[in-house]
């Protein structure tokens, strides 16, 4: 017989209440942190129910061997703690003992917890939004509404993201604005921009507005104007990067082009855990930077290794009002589209109009790209630099730029890459259960 202690040797000096990331946008009430006696008696609450209840002993075999769970062995463990509960409590057991659950399987087996949360163990309940995987075998379990509930939750989950931290949340708090041009000094500005050619003159302009374009961009009624009235976003690289460091700062700014040596051979690993298909071997092939031939064969290793998270994060449902769910290679388009240097831009992006933003790489080949566009609203903004992690870079600041929501289809992976990567909104922003186990597999 294994022992249950061993399965985390280390939980007993554990500390639940991890330092978070320093981000620009904290808010939020904080939520009860627990102590170590309720953190032990939580563990050997668990380590009970493993020894009594059958396939409990396998999965601690499996965390003892290997430090880490599997996503069908973490699947049985849930399954496992939610029947104990459901057969003591019946199907609507106490938010406490799923508090309870919860923090005992983080404490039990420590590489499950999620770093970056105010408690850790949110991804398996959080009793202010009664989510996580223990919610959900709860809810599978007793058959109440099944399709009702998961349209309530990504309708909530998306009204969150909105509304604390989100890309379209109306940040007025900016700590890197200096002097801001407003009234006639501030028209002047944007008509002499229209008509300059220094460059430099356009990025000081441009700085000396920021205040007035944002409450343009936020404005219901006038934020489809932003770039008739801002139009040096569509021939002048690096705008969208300059309103972005005034937004957050350049060490937010420059967290993924730091950072993605680190993440990525992290996120191939999890990805070759999946169930094999043509398509993600062939972005895994890629990423490592071998050559596959196949039909998807093109995109460099770092666009390669980008896209692999949306197998990581696969599309939701598309909203609300419709279950349809998209297939992950149409879930690309919402990321990259490839466009033949030869052919006609203007055709393309009249056929594109009204898609969210996503990047357009122009060349001869996917990995021979010439240049990288960000379409939105039907127009083309140049990106700055040719590699492809800057150009997504630059994508997902164009998102909090123009403040437009994330596709619904992606939206936990772009929730992801802002918070585990960028750590904007973290502890804010409503995160699936997915994106925070991913975070918890990949920092642990």
């Amino acid at each position: 017989m294994h022992s249950l202690d061993s399965c985390s040797s280390h939980s007993d000096t554990l500390v639940l209440t991890p330092n978070h990331p320093e981000t620009d946008d904290r808010a939020g009430p904080s939520m009860k942190r627990p102590r170590f006696d309720e953190a032990f008696e939580a563990k050997q609450f668990v380590s009970e129910i493993l020894k009594e209840k059958a396939g409990g002993l396998a999965v601690l075999a499996e965390y003892n061997e290997h430090g880490k769970l599997t996503d069908s062995t973490r699947r049985q463990l849930v399954n496992i703690v939610v029947a104990y509960i459901t057969e003591k409590e019946g199907r609507v057991p106490s938010k406490e003992t799923k508090t309870r659950c919860a923090l005992g399987i983080v404490t039990l087996c420590p590489s499950l917890k999620d770093p970056y949360s105010r408690t850790g163990y949110e991804h398996f309940y959080d009793p202010k939004s009664n989510q996580g995987y223990i919610s959900w075998r709860l809810k599978t379990v007793s058959r109440r509404s099944k399709s009702q509930s998961t349209r309530n939750a990504r309708s909530s989950a998306a009204s969150d993201d909105e509304g604390n931290g989100g890309p379209t949340a109306n940040r007025a708090n900016w700590n890197y604005l200096e002097k801001q041009l407003d009234g006639d000094q501030c028209k002047e500005a944007i008509s002499f921009m229209s008509h300059c050619a220094d460059k430099d003159q356009i990025f000081e302009k441009m700085k000396l507005t920021f205040k007035h374009r944002q409450q343009l961009i936020h404005d219901a009624e006038k934020s489809s104007t932003a770039l008739s009235v801002f139009p040096r976003f569509l021939d002048t690289k690096g705008l969208v990067l300059q309103d972005f460091d005034i937004k957050f700062g350049t060490e937010t700014a420059s967290r993924l082009l730091e950072q993605w040596d680190t993440f990525k051979p992290k996120i191939i690993a999890e990805a070759k855990t999946l169930n094999s298909n043509l398509y993600l071997n062939s972005l895994l092939a890629a990423g490592t930077g071998q050559n596959l031939e196949c039909e998807w064969q093109g995109w460099d290793s770092d666009m390669s290794c980008l896209l692999l998270l949306a197998f990581l994060l696969p599309p939701s449902a598309g909203g609300r009002n419709n279950s349809t769910k998209i297939s992950i290679k149409e879930a690309m388009d919402h990321v990259v589209q490839f466009h033949k240097a030869c052919c006609s831009l203007t055709e393309y992006v009249e056929k594109t109009e009204g898609l969210q933003p996503h990047l357009l790489a122009v060349g001869s080949a996917k990995n021979a790209i010439h240049e990288f566009y960000i379409v939105l609203d039907g127009k083309l903004l140049p990106c700055q630099a040719k590699p492809s992690l800057s150009a997504f870079d630059e994508l997902f600041k164009a998102y909090f730029v123009f403040s437009v929501s994330y596709p619904h289809s992606l939206n936990a992976m772009f929730t992801f890459v802002q918070t585990t990567i960028y750590k904007i909104g973290c502890g804010t922003v409503r995160e699936t259960p997915r994106v925070k186990d991913l975070r918890a597999k990949l920092l642990n």
